[in-house]
């Protein structure tokens, strides 16, 4: 574990923290543009949850990679954890990107493009955490399965909405 201070510790899980949230904000304020529209208009899968558990379990999800990354952080040493913290900046702007692809661009079919790849950094960020924290492996597993299932409802709503 990295030498660090209390202080230190509890800036850096609220400074990730508020990253998490603040990127998660973004996205839903693209959401928010389409969701009473573009969105409401698509035929949807069966499977699809009701609008309003997207926004708590995204929340939740946010928190835990948060704590994830902090863990990292907090783990090992610059040199070390560096690779793994880019990773999941990487990640985390795909996910941004992929809230701007399907509700800012409305391009269903380029989402999903988004979304695989977004998949293989959750993944691979989930790896490189385990390399020096397990439990943070773990923490981020809630958003590796919640992607899985997005990435099946994102082609399940592409291959129902063909020309959207």
């Amino acid at each position: 574990m990295a030498n660090r201070s209390l202080p230190a510790d509890l800036v850096a899980l609220a400074l990730l923290v508020g990253l998490c949230l603040g990127v998660g904000m973004l996205g839903s304020s693209l959401v928010e543009t389409s969701i009473g529209t573009w969105y409401a208009d698509l035929i949807k899968p069966t499977f699809t949850p009701p609008n309003e558990v997207f926004g708590p379990v995204w929340t939740v999800l946010y928190i835990l990679m948060a704590v994830a990354a902090w863990r990292v952080w907090r783990g090992a040493d610059w040199h070390t954890s560096r690779g793994p913290l880019t990773l999941f900046a990487l990640q985390l702007a795909l996910n941004l990107g992929w809230s701007v692809v399907f509700f800012g661009l409305q391009k269903i079919g380029a989402a999903v493009a988004t979304i695989i790849v977004l998949d293989v950094a959750v993944l691979v960020t989930t790896l490189a955490f385990r390399t020096i924290d397990r439990m943070a492996a773990l923490l981020m597993m809630p958003y590796l399965a919640w992607m899985l299932y997005a990435t099946v409802l994102n082609v399940a709503t592409w291959r129902l909405n063909p020309t959207a």
